[in-house]
Protein backbone atom coordinates (compact mmCIF):
# COMPACT_ATOMS: atom_id res chain seq x y z
CA UNK A 1 0.00 0.00 0.00
CA UNK A 2 2.82 2.01 0.87
CA UNK A 3 4.67 4.26 -1.50
CA UNK A 4 8.12 6.40 -0.61
CA UNK A 5 6.07 9.67 -1.01
CA UNK A 6 3.64 8.40 1.94
CA UNK A 7 6.56 7.71 3.52
CA UNK A 8 7.98 10.90 3.19
CA UNK A 9 4.43 12.05 4.19
CA UNK A 10 4.23 10.54 7.48
CA UNK A 11 8.06 11.38 8.10
CA UNK A 12 7.30 15.09 7.47
CA UNK A 13 4.18 15.16 9.51
CA UNK A 14 4.96 13.15 12.66
CA UNK A 15 8.78 14.15 13.26
CA UNK A 16 10.31 17.02 11.17
CA UNK A 17 6.99 19.19 11.78
CA UNK A 18 6.73 19.74 15.77
CA UNK A 19 4.53 22.93 15.44
CA UNK A 20 2.57 25.07 13.27
CA UNK A 21 6.15 27.20 13.16
CA UNK A 22 7.85 24.54 11.77
CA UNK A 23 6.06 25.40 8.31
CA UNK A 24 7.95 26.53 5.35
CA UNK A 25 5.47 28.53 4.08
CA UNK A 26 2.33 30.27 4.80
CA UNK A 27 -0.11 27.99 2.78
CA UNK A 28 -1.18 26.00 5.94
CA UNK A 29 -2.48 28.95 7.48
CA UNK A 30 -5.98 30.30 8.19
CA UNK A 31 -7.29 33.41 8.89
CA UNK A 32 -11.15 33.57 8.13
CA UNK A 33 -12.55 30.86 10.44
CA UNK A 34 -16.50 32.18 11.76
CA UNK A 35 -16.95 33.40 15.15
CA UNK A 36 -18.90 30.81 16.25
CA UNK A 37 -15.98 28.04 15.39
CA UNK A 38 -13.67 30.28 16.82
CA UNK A 39 -15.77 30.13 20.56
CA UNK A 40 -15.07 26.49 20.29
CA UNK A 41 -11.55 26.10 19.06
CA UNK A 42 -10.88 28.48 22.08
CA UNK A 43 -12.24 25.57 24.35
CA UNK A 44 -9.19 23.02 22.70
CA UNK A 45 -6.35 21.54 24.40
CA UNK A 46 -3.27 24.11 23.30
CA UNK A 47 -1.46 20.88 21.65
CA UNK A 48 -4.29 19.91 19.13
CA UNK A 49 -4.31 23.29 17.84
CA UNK A 50 -0.58 24.31 17.82
CA UNK A 51 0.13 20.63 15.66
CA UNK A 52 -2.97 21.48 13.35
CA UNK A 53 -1.68 22.40 9.54
CA UNK A 54 -5.15 23.39 7.67
CA UNK A 55 -5.56 25.80 4.84
CA UNK A 56 -9.36 26.63 5.37
CA UNK A 57 -12.42 26.43 6.97
CA UNK A 58 -13.84 22.83 6.35
CA UNK A 59 -16.99 22.99 8.64
CA UNK A 60 -20.44 22.95 6.38
CA UNK A 61 -23.51 24.24 8.69
CA UNK A 62 -26.16 21.76 9.83
CA UNK A 63 -24.16 18.98 11.09
CA UNK A 64 -26.12 18.26 14.11
CA UNK A 65 -26.61 14.64 14.94
CA UNK A 66 -24.72 14.04 11.63
CA UNK A 67 -22.29 11.31 11.29
CA UNK A 68 -19.12 13.48 10.08
CA UNK A 69 -15.76 11.60 8.43
CA UNK A 70 -12.64 13.81 8.72
CA UNK A 71 -9.69 12.69 6.43
CA UNK A 72 -6.40 13.85 7.15
CA UNK A 73 -7.75 14.70 10.60
CA UNK A 74 -3.73 15.19 12.26
CA UNK A 75 -4.15 16.18 15.77
CA UNK A 76 -7.61 15.86 15.82
CA UNK A 77 -9.02 20.20 15.77
CA UNK A 78 -11.51 19.69 13.19
CA UNK A 79 -12.95 16.47 14.50
CA UNK A 80 -13.07 17.90 17.83
CA UNK A 81 -14.61 21.24 16.71
CA UNK A 82 -17.11 18.75 14.83
CA UNK A 83 -17.41 17.05 17.95
CA UNK A 84 -19.20 20.09 19.41
CA UNK A 85 -21.12 20.42 16.22
CA UNK A 86 -22.45 17.35 15.87
CA UNK A 87 -23.59 17.16 19.57
CA UNK A 88 -23.98 14.21 21.66
CA UNK A 89 -25.87 12.24 19.67
CA UNK A 90 -23.53 12.79 16.18
CA UNK A 91 -20.28 11.31 15.39
CA UNK A 92 -17.28 11.89 14.03
CA UNK A 93 -14.52 9.75 12.80
CA UNK A 94 -10.85 11.36 12.34
CA UNK A 95 -8.62 9.23 9.77
CA UNK A 96 -5.05 10.01 9.63
CA UNK A 97 -1.98 7.43 8.50
CA UNK A 98 0.93 9.35 11.08
CA UNK A 99 0.93 7.66 14.31
CA UNK A 100 2.24 10.54 16.13
CA UNK A 101 -0.81 12.52 14.63
CA UNK A 102 -2.87 10.02 16.14
CA UNK A 103 -1.52 10.11 19.63
CA UNK A 104 -1.55 13.50 19.72
CA UNK A 105 -5.77 13.58 18.84
CA UNK A 106 -6.49 10.63 21.07
CA UNK A 107 -4.98 11.44 24.57
CA UNK A 108 -7.02 14.82 24.66
CA UNK A 109 -10.60 12.37 23.49
CA UNK A 110 -11.82 12.03 27.43
CA UNK A 111 -10.53 15.98 28.29
CA UNK A 112 -13.01 17.40 25.39
CA UNK A 113 -15.56 15.06 26.32
CA UNK A 114 -15.78 16.35 29.74
CA UNK A 115 -15.64 19.74 28.59
CA UNK A 116 -18.14 19.48 26.16
CA UNK A 117 -20.78 17.90 28.93
CA UNK A 118 -20.87 14.41 26.85
CA UNK A 119 -21.61 11.54 29.00
CA UNK A 120 -19.67 9.32 26.44
CA UNK A 121 -17.26 10.70 23.36
CA UNK A 122 -18.53 11.16 20.16
CA UNK A 123 -15.22 11.05 18.69
CA UNK A 124 -12.88 8.46 17.66
CA UNK A 125 -9.70 8.03 15.72
CA UNK A 126 -8.51 5.34 13.14
CA UNK A 127 -5.69 4.84 11.24
CA UNK A 128 -5.89 4.17 8.09
CA UNK A 129 -5.29 5.69 4.07
CA UNK A 130 -8.06 8.14 2.14
CA UNK A 131 -6.73 6.12 -1.14
CA UNK A 132 -8.55 3.12 0.82
CA UNK A 133 -10.92 3.74 3.96
CA UNK A 134 -11.96 -0.32 3.94
CA UNK A 135 -8.07 0.14 5.68
CA UNK A 136 -10.01 2.22 9.00
CA UNK A 137 -13.38 0.35 8.49
CA UNK A 138 -15.46 2.58 6.88
CA UNK A 139 -18.10 1.03 5.63
CA UNK A 140 -20.14 1.90 1.81
CA UNK A 141 -22.94 4.95 2.40
CA UNK A 142 -22.14 5.12 6.07
CA UNK A 143 -21.66 8.98 6.54
CA UNK A 144 -23.66 11.87 6.25
CA UNK A 145 -20.92 14.52 5.64
CA UNK A 146 -16.71 13.60 4.60
CA UNK A 147 -15.04 16.91 5.65
CA UNK A 148 -11.07 17.52 5.07
CA UNK A 149 -8.79 20.77 5.74
CA UNK A 150 -5.31 20.67 3.42
CA UNK A 151 -5.11 16.75 3.38
CA UNK A 152 -5.98 15.45 -0.27
CA UNK A 153 -3.55 17.51 -2.07
CA UNK A 154 -1.23 15.58 -0.61
CA UNK A 155 -2.92 12.16 -1.57
CA UNK A 156 -0.98 9.72 -4.05
CA UNK A 157 -3.76 8.88 -5.74
CA UNK A 158 -6.40 11.22 -5.85
CA UNK A 159 -9.23 9.38 -8.10
CA UNK A 160 -8.75 6.42 -5.46
CA UNK A 161 -9.45 9.38 -2.63
CA UNK A 162 -12.58 10.62 -4.06
CA UNK A 163 -14.13 7.35 -5.27
CA UNK A 164 -13.49 6.06 -1.91
CA UNK A 165 -15.58 9.31 -0.24
CA UNK A 166 -17.86 8.72 -2.67
CA UNK A 167 -18.32 5.19 -1.42
CA UNK A 168 -19.26 5.66 2.46
CA UNK A 169 -21.16 8.64 1.78
CA UNK A 170 -24.84 8.12 2.27
CA UNK A 171 -27.35 8.91 -0.75
CA UNK A 172 -27.54 12.70 -0.47
CA UNK A 173 -24.27 13.02 1.62
CA UNK A 174 -21.93 15.75 1.32
CA UNK A 175 -18.40 16.01 0.76
CA UNK A 176 -16.75 19.50 2.33
CA UNK A 177 -13.51 19.84 1.49
CA UNK A 178 -10.61 22.83 2.19
CA UNK A 179 -7.67 22.53 -0.25
CA UNK A 180 -4.91 23.75 -2.29
CA UNK A 181 -5.14 23.82 -5.66
CA UNK A 182 -3.14 24.96 -8.66
CA UNK A 183 -3.67 27.16 -11.56
CA UNK A 184 -1.87 24.64 -13.88
CA UNK A 185 -0.29 21.54 -13.90
CA UNK A 186 2.40 21.16 -11.65
CA UNK A 187 5.97 20.04 -13.45
CA UNK A 188 6.87 16.39 -12.41
CA UNK A 189 10.56 17.46 -10.80
CA UNK A 190 8.17 19.76 -8.52
CA UNK A 191 5.82 17.28 -7.61
CA UNK A 192 8.69 14.93 -6.36
CA UNK A 193 10.73 17.66 -3.94
CA UNK A 194 9.66 16.10 -0.53
CA UNK A 195 9.59 19.54 1.22
CA UNK A 196 7.08 21.04 -1.56
CA UNK A 197 5.04 18.12 -1.14
CA UNK A 198 4.60 18.10 2.93
CA UNK A 199 4.16 21.90 2.29
CA UNK A 200 0.73 21.28 0.28
CA UNK A 201 2.11 22.83 -3.00
CA UNK A 202 3.54 20.28 -5.40
CA UNK A 203 1.06 17.75 -5.08
CA UNK A 204 -1.71 20.52 -5.98
CA UNK A 205 -4.02 19.75 -8.25
CA UNK A 206 -4.58 21.57 -10.97
CA UNK A 207 -8.42 22.81 -11.25
CA UNK A 208 -9.29 21.34 -14.36
CA UNK A 209 -7.62 18.18 -14.16
CA UNK A 210 -10.28 18.54 -10.46
CA UNK A 211 -13.07 18.87 -12.56
CA UNK A 212 -12.49 16.45 -14.94
CA UNK A 213 -11.55 14.08 -12.04
CA UNK A 214 -14.93 14.31 -10.60
CA UNK A 215 -16.85 14.20 -13.79
CA UNK A 216 -15.07 10.99 -14.83
CA UNK A 217 -16.12 9.01 -11.21
CA UNK A 218 -19.41 10.32 -11.91
CA UNK A 219 -19.85 13.69 -10.09
CA UNK A 220 -20.93 16.03 -12.64
CA UNK A 221 -21.67 19.41 -10.11
CA UNK A 222 -19.63 20.75 -7.48
CA UNK A 223 -19.90 24.10 -5.92
CA UNK A 224 -17.13 26.03 -5.16
CA UNK A 225 -17.82 28.46 -1.85
CA UNK A 226 -14.48 30.01 -1.00
CA UNK A 227 -11.25 30.94 -2.54
CA UNK A 228 -8.28 32.57 -1.51
CA UNK A 229 -5.18 33.17 -3.68
CA UNK A 230 -1.89 31.50 -1.49
CA UNK A 231 1.26 33.61 -0.35
CA UNK A 232 3.76 31.09 0.13
CA UNK A 233 6.54 33.74 2.25
CA UNK A 234 9.80 31.81 1.86
CA UNK A 235 12.09 33.73 -1.55
CA UNK A 236 13.44 29.94 -1.79
CA UNK A 237 9.99 28.26 -2.50
CA UNK A 238 8.86 31.08 -4.30
CA UNK A 239 11.98 30.60 -6.67
CA UNK A 240 11.19 27.24 -7.22
CA UNK A 241 7.16 27.22 -8.33
CA UNK A 242 8.18 30.21 -10.12
CA UNK A 243 4.57 31.57 -11.92
CA UNK A 244 2.43 28.79 -10.68
CA UNK A 245 0.04 30.53 -8.52
CA UNK A 246 -1.70 28.04 -5.77
CA UNK A 247 -5.52 29.15 -4.24
CA UNK A 248 -7.24 27.49 -1.23
CA UNK A 249 -10.53 26.59 -2.43
CA UNK A 250 -13.53 25.27 -0.36
CA UNK A 251 -15.70 23.27 -2.61
CA UNK A 252 -18.83 20.71 -1.54
CA UNK A 253 -20.45 18.33 -3.78
CA UNK A 254 -23.25 16.04 -3.22
CA UNK A 255 -23.88 12.06 -3.73
CA UNK A 256 -26.88 12.72 -5.89
CA UNK A 257 -27.39 10.07 -9.19
CA UNK A 258 -29.01 12.42 -11.16
CA UNK A 259 -27.17 15.79 -11.52
CA UNK A 260 -26.45 17.03 -14.94
CA UNK A 261 -22.81 18.45 -16.27
CA UNK A 262 -24.38 21.68 -17.23
CA UNK A 263 -27.29 23.99 -15.30
CA UNK A 264 -30.34 22.94 -16.99
CA UNK A 265 -34.06 25.37 -16.61
CA UNK A 266 -36.84 23.25 -15.15
CA UNK A 267 -38.67 26.24 -13.75
CA UNK A 268 -37.96 25.36 -10.21
CA UNK A 269 -37.88 27.94 -6.83
CA UNK A 270 -36.15 27.76 -4.16
CA UNK A 271 -37.02 29.61 -0.77
CA UNK A 272 -34.67 29.60 1.99
CA UNK A 273 -36.62 29.43 5.31
CA UNK A 274 -33.69 31.33 7.27
CA UNK A 275 -33.76 28.03 9.74
CA UNK A 276 -30.11 26.84 9.54
CA UNK A 277 -28.16 27.82 12.91
CA UNK A 278 -26.06 30.72 12.54
CA UNK A 279 -27.85 31.80 8.90
CA UNK A 280 -30.71 33.43 10.25
CA UNK A 281 -30.83 36.08 7.32
CA UNK A 282 -29.11 34.50 4.76
CA UNK A 283 -27.44 31.01 3.17
CA UNK A 284 -24.86 31.10 0.51
CA UNK A 285 -24.91 27.82 -1.17
CA UNK A 286 -21.39 28.77 -3.13
CA UNK A 287 -20.37 31.39 -4.72
CA UNK A 288 -23.03 32.36 -6.78
CA UNK A 289 -26.01 31.26 -4.89
CA UNK A 290 -27.06 33.70 -1.81
CA UNK A 291 -30.49 32.74 -0.32
CA UNK A 292 -32.22 35.67 1.42
CA UNK A 293 -34.32 34.23 3.83
CA UNK A 294 -37.76 34.13 2.67
CA UNK A 295 -37.09 35.52 -0.94
CA UNK A 296 -38.23 33.09 -3.25
CA UNK A 297 -35.32 32.59 -6.35
CA UNK A 298 -35.33 30.80 -9.59
CA UNK A 299 -32.95 27.62 -9.80
CA UNK A 300 -31.38 25.28 -11.56
CA UNK A 301 -32.42 21.47 -11.70
CA UNK A 302 -29.25 20.81 -10.04
CA UNK A 303 -29.02 22.95 -7.21
CA UNK A 304 -32.75 22.57 -6.39
CA UNK A 305 -31.47 18.84 -5.98
CA UNK A 306 -28.93 20.18 -3.82
CA UNK A 307 -31.14 22.03 -1.45
CA UNK A 308 -33.72 20.10 -2.03
CA UNK A 309 -32.61 16.02 -2.09
CA UNK A 310 -29.84 16.59 1.24
CA UNK A 311 -30.32 16.82 4.77
CA UNK A 312 -30.76 21.12 3.79
CA UNK A 313 -34.06 20.29 2.91
CA UNK A 314 -35.81 21.08 6.00
CA UNK A 315 -34.13 24.39 5.57
CA UNK A 316 -35.97 25.03 2.07
CA UNK A 317 -39.06 25.22 0.36
CA UNK A 318 -38.92 23.76 -3.43
CA UNK A 319 -41.46 24.59 -5.92
CA UNK A 320 -41.83 22.29 -9.37
CA UNK A 321 -40.31 19.73 -10.71
CA UNK A 322 -38.18 18.33 -13.24
CA UNK A 323 -40.93 17.37 -15.57
CA UNK A 324 -41.00 20.40 -17.64
CA UNK A 325 -37.59 21.37 -19.16
CA UNK A 326 -36.61 25.14 -20.70
CA UNK A 327 -32.79 24.96 -21.41
CA UNK A 328 -29.75 26.22 -20.37
CA UNK A 329 -30.34 28.18 -17.07
CA UNK A 330 -28.04 30.83 -16.82
CA UNK A 331 -25.97 29.96 -13.04
CA UNK A 332 -23.23 32.62 -13.74
CA UNK A 333 -20.13 30.56 -13.50
CA UNK A 334 -17.00 31.57 -11.33
CA UNK A 335 -14.50 33.34 -12.94
CA UNK A 336 -11.26 31.23 -13.81
CA UNK A 337 -8.23 30.58 -11.94
CA UNK A 338 -6.13 33.36 -12.47
CA UNK A 339 -8.17 35.99 -12.73
CA UNK A 340 -7.27 39.19 -11.00
CA UNK A 341 -10.01 39.03 -7.51
CA UNK A 342 -8.51 35.11 -7.39
CA UNK A 343 -11.38 33.39 -8.07
CA UNK A 344 -11.38 29.69 -8.93
CA UNK A 345 -13.68 28.32 -11.37
CA UNK A 346 -16.36 26.30 -9.60
CA UNK A 347 -18.96 24.01 -10.82
CA UNK A 348 -22.60 24.95 -12.16
CA UNK A 349 -20.70 26.52 -15.32
CA UNK A 350 -22.93 27.23 -18.49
Amino acid sequence: METLTQQQVQEYYGRQLRTQDDLQTNACCTDDIPLEHRQILAQLEPEVLEKYYGCGVAVPPAVEGCTVLDLGSGSGRDAYLLSKLVGEQGHVIGVDMTEEQLSVARRHVQAHTERFGYQQPNVEFRHGYIEDLRTANIPDNSVDVVVSNCVINLSTDKEATYREIFRVLKPGGELHISDVFADRRIPEVLRQDPVLYGECLSGAMYTEDFRRLLHHIGIRDYRLTASRLLTIGNPEIEQKVGNIKFYSLTVRAFKLPHLEDRCEDHGQVATYLGTLPGHPHAFSLDDHHRFETGRPMLVCGNTAAMVGETRYATHFRVIGDQSQHFGLFDCGPSPAVGADDASAAGGCGC
